[in-house]
């Protein structure tokens, strides 16, 4: 078992509770009896910054579910071999040597590629707006443009799977595109039609290729999850927020916070290790 992550949080704890026992030459006190879990008022901001838990990880998965799902979808609009109609477009073969205006509709679409530019403005465009803005807007911005009223929760779901999922498909593509093109080619030998190929052939073997980077932008959601505290979110920010107007004690209660994202990525990041060698093990037994 590996105890490196369980050591790294120790000493950080240790070192947060001897720094508390010492005063520094600026004069000022530390004041760590309003988190401690000894004294009863300790206890109970404990408890209450411990209740942004919930918050963070439904929101950190809601978000990865439909970031994941949006991702893959664009990334499909970006390979046109993938798309649904790309088998019903001539091929050129069958087009050459015809005048330009007998050309079909389906081969003139074929040439545009049409979804190939849905993919790249997509991206281009949800990559490139901050995450903080982008909850705002859609907060602010979705109920006065369309009426629609969203919750807080959705709102920022919303928001923070958006402007994910332009990253999640570049990685989906990666990983498609990476697959050699002798699967492909043994999957339609077998009559499989064009999904069919996706979800049994290709895809299975991307996934197992992409995990360590969805890996990551899991562990970036959750930490970028802390932004929906602005729109008034109960997650672990908001709540350390709220605790610090009433104690007045920014530095004890943010150290706090430190640790507990350090907790959470530190668990998230095992499971997903775990889930990487599951996966390359299972691999490397077929071959």
């Amino acid at each position: 078992m590996n105890r490196r992550p369980v050591f790294l949080l120790l000493s950080v704890a240790a070192f947060a509770a001897l720094s508390g026992c010492a005063n520094d030459n600026s004069g000022f006190t530390w004041g760590w009896h309003v988190v401690s879990p000894y004294t009863p008022r300790g206890r109970n901001n404990l408890t209450f910054l411990a209740e942004g838990f919930l918050e963070t990880i439904l929101l950190s998965l809601a978000t990865l579910a439909l970031s994941l799902s949006l991702g893959l979808i664009v990334a499909l609009l970006g390979l046109s071999s993938w798309a649904p109609f790309a088998r019903l477009a001539p091929l050129p073969e069958e087009t050459a040597g015809r005048p330009a205006a007998e050309a079909t509709p389906r081969a003139r679409l074929a040439r545009w590629r049409p979804l190939n530019t849905i993919n790249r403005l997509y991206v281009e465009v949800f990559r490139s707006i901050p995450m903080l803005v982008m909850i705002l807007w859609v907060f602010y911005g979705i109920p006065t443009v369309t009426g629609l009223q969203l919750s807080i929760f959705v709102a920022a779901m919303l928001a923070i799977a958006i402007c994910d999922s332009a990253f999640e498909a570049e990685i989906f593509r990666g990983g498609i595109q990476s697959i050699d093109r002798g699967q492909r080619e043994a999957a339609r030998s077998l009559g499989l039609q064009p999904w069919q190929e996706l979800r049994l052939v290709v895809l299975p073997q991307a996934i197992r290729r992409i995990l360590p980077p969805l890996g990551n932008q899991f562990v970036y959601i959750t930490k970028i999850s802390s932004l929906a505290s602005v729109i008034g979110l109960g997650e672990l920010t908001r709540k350390a927020n709220e605790l610090n107007v009433t104690e007045f004690r920014p530095l004890e209660i943010y150290s706090v916070l430190v640790l507990e994202y350090l907790v959470l990525i530190l668990v998230i990041s095992f499971f997903v290790r775990r889930l990487e060698r599951r996966f390359g093990s299972d691999e490397s037994q077929r071959r």
